[in-house]
């Protein structure tokens, strides 16, 4: 009996985690929709990528990891994982999520290839107050906005038919750029 439970607990502990997984997106999601000028991007993009939570951390060299999903006109088609690895000024950790629009066709299948990497002129707009700049060798910036979930109007649309928006969801890092992540695609299983 007490096998039978544990069993039961570790299934429903399972599926609860899946849920609360698949309501992470769904929020991260209606965040960014809600957001000043990311929600723009949810009607003039062709697809977009969603990072419920990326952790970041560093002294000197740092480190940051995610995982997240693909959508392709509003469709959950695939997932992704980030890793980034960055040198220069940067000291603590910061949690955050970050929204990846695509332009067109083409920019979708060039992320979806499975070896999409930003260059260093790529940059996120920062959707919190005091959220924060990069700094390091990449020489990118990020914008921040006066009021938590109002993004800047700064935007000012794709780069290389891309758009990046981070919400810094704590922490404090001297360094946030989006510059040299790198990216994993893996298709949606059809089951």
């Amino acid at each position: 009996m007490r096998a039978f439970r544990t069993t039961v607990l570790v299934l429903a502990a399972t599926l609860l985690s899946g849920v609360v997984l698949a309501d992470s997106y769904s929020d991260t999601i209606d965040t960014f929709k809600k957001a000043g000028a990311s929600a723009w991007y949810f009607d003039h993009s062709y697809g977009y990528a969603v990072f419920p939570s990326i952790g970041k951390g560093g002294l000197i060299v740092g480190g940051a990891h995610g995982t997240g999903r693909v959508y392709q006109s509003g469709q959950y088609v695939g997932d992704t994982a980030m890793t980034q690895v960055s040198v220069g000024l940067q000291v603590g950790g910061e949690a955050y999520s970050q929204m990846i629009f695509f332009e067109d066709k083409r920019s979708f299948d060039e992320f979806t290839s499975g070896n999409f990497e930003f260059d260093a002129g790529a940059s996120a707009v920062a959707i919190k107050a005091a959220a924060s700049s990069s700094a390091g060798t990449t020489g990118t910036t990020a914008e921040t906005s006066g009021q938590n979930g109002d993004a800047t109007t700064h935007a000012g649309g794709f780069y290389k038919g891309v758009a990046v928006f981070t919400i810094i969801k704590g922490g404090a890092m001297a360094a946030a750029a989006v510059a040299g992540q790198k990216f994993s695609y893996k298709p949606r299983s059809s089951t």
